[in-house]
């Protein structure tokens, strides 16, 4: 089984599915086509294991990461991209992911703070 993401005129991700072997055809077409003419919608495969250009099994990476709803399909990169998280954040192109202007530290928990474009320290609870 495959999984496939449906897009909007936009390439925004609006639904995904478990769909047929992507080596299979249907009605003498691969999937990708059969559904895009079925469904009316632009068609995507996406791959379950991909995430940051690397598969998770090591197996060849597909897409750059697993597609959900609201990701964007970069036809110019061939790659599902998350939604931008934060304004100062930028799209690294060999990831696909967003990194933030600054390194988060190593350790301890941090959240970011777009105000300041900076990571702030999260203090623990205690019970």
């Amino acid at each position: 089984m495959a999984h496939f993401a449906f897009l909007d005129e936009n390439n925004i991700v609006t639904e995904v599915i478990v769909g047929i072997d992507e080596t299979e055809t249907i009605e003498g077409k691969d999937p990708e086509t059969w559904y895009t003419e079925f469904r009316g919608q632009t068609c995507k495969r996406t791959s379950y294991n991909t995430r940051g250009g690397v598969h998770i099994n090591g197996g060849t990476p597909f897409r750059g990461n697993y597609a959900g709803i609201g990701y964007e399909y970069r036809e110019d990169l061939d790659a599902f991209i998350a939604p931008q998280p934060f304004a100062s954040w930028t799209l690294n192109e060999t990831t696909f992911l967003w990194e933030a202007p600054v390194p988060m530290p190593e350790e301890g928990m941090w959240q970011w703070d777009e105000e300041t474009t900076d990571w702030v320290a999260i203090e623990e609870e205690t019970a």
